[in-house]
């Protein structure tokens, strides 16, 4: 069995389609034009909205995933269990935490850890959100509505346990709007260690 080759020709060009000189002229006119209509003319003709920042600010979308915060329980601890599910689902691995167990006494002591050391790598996040989708005590949450500061020291994106419990919502709130009804709490529809 033999193969066929198929001979395909080449289509004519001219000069001037060979030296792309037209096209490259069309390209430059375009950017030129907006080039001078974006920067010298009037706003109303605009294409492209130019922000200047950090003078100007654009309103954020209510979805926007801002600077991580920790949501704190009713007498202001952490609501954090150190369940490391946050810093097991991100695939960026910014998040470390080192648990730690409640002195006996404490109601919590037994059945429930804390964070003893809550760290977030912001310089090394991708805001990716999927710390606050894996934790089920809806303790991590991205609802700040501000974005990085900006900075040339690297110090100042390690966000330890102490800086995210003091970031409030962009609501001003420092609790969640999911509540979590705890043991204890009058409204918790299980059975506790005092109740069988």
């Amino acid at each position: 069995m033999t193969v066929g080759v198929k001979v395909l020709k080449k289509p004519p060009r001219t000069i001037a389609e060979q030296a792309y000189l037209p096209e490259t002229a069309k390209g430059l006119r375009l950017t030129m034009s907006r080039f001078f209509k974006n920067t010298f003319g009037p706003a109303s003709q605009k294409e492209i909205a130019t922000v200047r920042y950090p003078e100007e600010t654009r309103t954020y979308p209510e979805r926007f995933r801002g600077v991580h915060r920790l949501t704190q329980r009713a007498d202001g601890s952490p609501r954090c269990v150190a369940c490391l599910c946050c810093s097991t689902a991100c695939p960026a691995q910014c998040i470390h935490i080192e648990p730690g167990e409640y002195e006996a006494g404490d109601p919590r002591a037994g059945y429930e850890r804390y964070p003893k050391v809550f760290v977030i790598d912001e310089l090394r996040c991708i805001f990716c959100g999927y710390c606050v989708e894996a934790c089920p005590c809806d303790a991590i949450r991205m609802d700040t509505g501000v974005h990085m500061p900006a900075s040339t020291h690297r110090d100042h994106f390690l966000y330890d346990k102490e800086t995210l419990l003091s970031l409030p919502a962009a609501d001003g709130t420092f609790v969640t709007g999911n509540r979590r009804h705890e043991p204890g709490d009058p409204t918790h529809p299980g059975i506790d260690r005092d109740q069988h």
